[in-house]
């Protein structure tokens, strides 16, 4: 049996909530959508506008500051991250700066910030790489000071803490991703968290083609027939089939939160004294993992290892291929020592709920037996 590399926990509660709002015979964005953003509000303590992905909520809140400070067009971003971040950058017409990342923790290095940041930068995005927010006290001040913007791809991190303080309760925008393996999912969907009632209200907007008061009139099952558009906007509402799923996952969170740390601190003891394992030190009371990732200590074993692996039933990956090196993105002569060494000897290993003690066992084992 396949011990997978991610997958969602999905009950009959959600099956049961998804199937009344089919009934209902009403499946766009309408009162299931208020309802989940209204929950998610209660749970951060602040303002909720939910969006069809997170990719889709990191394009509209880019595109709602850049509309309030058109002179600026650079956002620093860690090379470190899924492509989405960077797409959401070019989308909303920015340009992305690539940074290097702290090697302890693969968050973005904040010298490389206060080294890249110039009159151009809107804005910053630091990604909670594994759902650790390590740094972000440093990068709010930084912001504060300087006059420019910070929005936390938290795609990682719902349920994180820093601090004691709620990932999503503090700061200036955190955007989040509720997609199938997330730590809460909707099947796809995302969420923007803010107390900026400005940009929520032009984010609310653009979500429903730019449409104004658009997304008011949804949740109560109307339609605009008559209507003004003042900037681009684009379909990106979530609708209440996922919102359905929402609303249970969130009820079911506490549980998956507990898994995720236990899972994680477990991996940290077994592979505690490893010949073959680096583990990257993380608070796992503070914050809840997405991803279990590791550096390998053996160079150049990645592909042979995972090939192995998977022969034993166990499906690993690697998170993330460089953005830097990628041909969109590219800056000819761009170089990052940090991300560029540790990337080739980064892993992960299976993490989502359903990953017992004894597979972590199973997956300790097969890593020694592949070394030795």
């Amino acid at each position: 049996m396949l011990i997978q590399l991610s997958k969602p926990s999905v009950s009959s509660q959600e099956i049961k909530s998804v199937e009344k709002v089919i009934l209902s015979g009403y499946l766009g964005m309408g009162p299931k959508t208020k309802e989940f953003e209204n929950d998610l509000s209660n749970f951060f303590g602040r303002n909720v506008i939910c969006t069809s992905s997170g990719t889709s909520a990191l394009h509209i809140a880019l595109q709602a500051v850049k509309s309030l400070n058109k002179k600026k067009n650079e956002v620093l971003v860690p090379s470190l991250t899924y492509a989405a971040s960077y797409q959401a950058i070019t989308g909303a017409g920015l340009q992305p700066v690539s940074c290097d990342i702290n090697p302890h923790t693969l968050n973005i290095c904040f010298e490389e910030i206060k080294r890249k940041y110039n009159k151009k930068t809107l804005a910053i995005m630091p990604v909670h790489y594994s759902g650790d927010p390590s740094g972000i006290n440093k990068i709010n001040s930084f912001a504060k000071k300087n006059q420019i913007r910070v929005i936390e791809d938290a795609a990682h991190a719902f349920g994180s803490h820093f601090k004691k303080k709620l990932i999503g309760s503090f700061g200036d925008i955190t955007c989040f991703s509720f997609d199938g393996i997330k730590n809460i999912t909707c099947g796809e969907g995302g969420a923007i968290v803010s107390n900026d009632k400005l940009i929520l209200s032009k984010a609310s907007d653009i979500r429903t083609l730019g449409i104004i008061g658009d997304s008011a009139r949804r949740t109560e099952k109307k339609r605009s027939w008559s209507f003004d558009i003042e900037e681009q906007g684009y379909r990106y509402h979530m609708s209440d089939i996922n919102a359905a799923i929402g609303v249970v996952q969130l009820k079911r969170f506490s549980s998956f939160q507990r898994k995720r740390m236990l899972l994680a601190k477990n991996y940290d003891q077994i592979f505690k004294n490893s010949d073959f394992i680096s583990t990257f030190k993380r608070n796992y009371d503070e914050l809840t993992p997405h991803i279990y990732a590791v550096k390998l200590l053996v160079p150049n074993s990645r592909e042979a290892l995972q090939s192995y692996l998977l022969a034993k039933g166990i499906q690993t990956g690697y998170h993330y291929f460089p953005n830097h090196q990628l041909t969109y993105f590219q800056k000819k002569g761009e170089t990052l020592p940090v991300v560029e060494n540790i990337f080739p000897n980064l892993l992960t290993l299976p993490s989502h709920v359903g990953v017992s003690k004894a597979d972590v066992k199973l997956v300790y084992k097969a890593i020694n037996s592949f070394y030795t």
